[in-house]
């Protein structure tokens, strides 16, 4: 079957084969047969080495397709169920499960050190356990979450990642109050859906802030109340707040110097709400005195924030209810073999979202 592959980390690009397997099938485990995938900022992340993923791997975490096989002991899913693929499911039973904080479940993370897929050369890792720039996964049962039939492939697959990540951070994570004012720092994917998030939450003022102009455009459709370069932050914060700082700042891009930005455009009391996947050498520092003389509020957001499966419901509900816009979130659609245009779009920041369609 075709994959796209990474063969070591800091590449650039990835190659397109056709002799990669699906391996891993049997007790509690699905084969799917991907259909759409978005391409999430954490890929190439973990392409450049940001993230830690072994290689060779194949990209890709934010999938949608139908169920080819089950294996025994699989219940609640068969031949042919529409599903998103979950990159960080919940084993239900672990401390973090139990005291319901399934988002903080390590089970899932297990998966990325054991390959999934194979090649005449040897094995080949999916990314954090996944890898869906592939015609066909096999992952763990509680990856495949079964989607209703009128949702569509590539709106099911950005509810996979990126759409979660940033509602449940609006939602779950900081509980944007009513009349609030925010403020976006980085408005891909995920940036755009925390606007939308913000926005649901009754939010007046929502300042999306990126250093691309299309993206800013972008976010005003999405409910930003108005758009700034960086450079411009410190002027919208003195209009809006009178020098105060906002209510809640969202980083969205996962740097220290984006998360100091935002600490300091952060009202006294207000809620600094980190989303961005970062590096592990990259350290954030606030000093011992501001810490506690501001009481702002440090809350990291990890996938959302909450229980997942609930989140998929509700992202799923608001959609159908035009509450909030997701088709408009897919900017472009390419083919696996052009998987290396899609890179390029995020790279520049062109995308929102670039949907690889198989």
């Amino acid at each position: 079957m075709r994959a796209a592959v990474l063969h070591e980390i800091g590449q650039d690009e990835l190659e397109v084969l056709d002799d990669v397997e699906a391996v891993g099938f049997g007790p509690g485990k699905v084969r799917l047969r991907i259909r759409a995938t978005g391409l999430c900022h954490s890929d190439i992340s973990a392409m450049s080495g940001v993230l830690p993923q072994p290689a060779p791997f194949i990209p890709g975490h934010e999938g949608a397709g139908e169920v080819l096989d089950v294996g025994d002991g699989v219940t609640g899913l068969k031949a042919g169920d529409r599903v998103l693929v979950c990159w960080l499911p919940a084993c239900g039973t672990c401390p973090s499960c139990k005291r319901g904080q399934p988002q903080l479940c390590l089970a899932g993370f297990m998966n990325a050190g054991t390959p999934n897929f194979r090649r005449p050369g040897g094995d080949v890792f999916g990314f954090a356990g996944t890898g869906t720039f592939t015609e066909e996964v096999v992952v763990g049962a509680n990856c495949a979450v079964p989607i209703p039939d009128d949702v569509p492939y590539e709106i099911a697959a950005l509810i996979g990642c990126g759409v979660t990540t940033g509602l449940g951070a609006a939602i779950n994570t900081a509980q944007v109050e009513t009349g609030s004012s925010v403020a976006v720092i980085g408005c891909g994917g995920v940036g755009v859906s925390a606007v939308q998030g913000a926005r649901v939450r009754g939010a007046a003022q929502i300042v999306a802030v990126d250093p691309v102009a299309s993206r800013r455009e972008a976010a005003l459709r999405f409910g930003a109340t108005e758009a700034v370069s960086p450079d411009e932050l410190g002027d919208a914060k003195q209009r809006i707040t009178a020098g105060e700082g906002f209510d809640y700042v969202f980083e969205v891009v996962g740097k220290s110097a984006t998360a100091r930005t935002a600490y300091e455009n952060t009202r006294r009391g207000g809620t600094l709400c980190v989303v961005g996947a970062g590096a592990m050498d990259d350290h954030f520092q606030v000093n011992m005195f501001e810490l506690f003389f501001d009481e702002k509020r440090i809350l990291p957001s990890m996938y959302g924030g909450g229980d997942v499966l609930r989140s998929y419901e509700r992202a799923i509900a608001l959609w159908r209810a035009g509450r909030i816009d997701l088709e408009s979130m897919i900017t472009h659609r390419v083919r696996l073999e052009d998987v290396n245009d899609a890179l390029q779009q995020m790279r520049t920041g062109e995308s929102l979202r670039t949907c690889v369609e198989l």
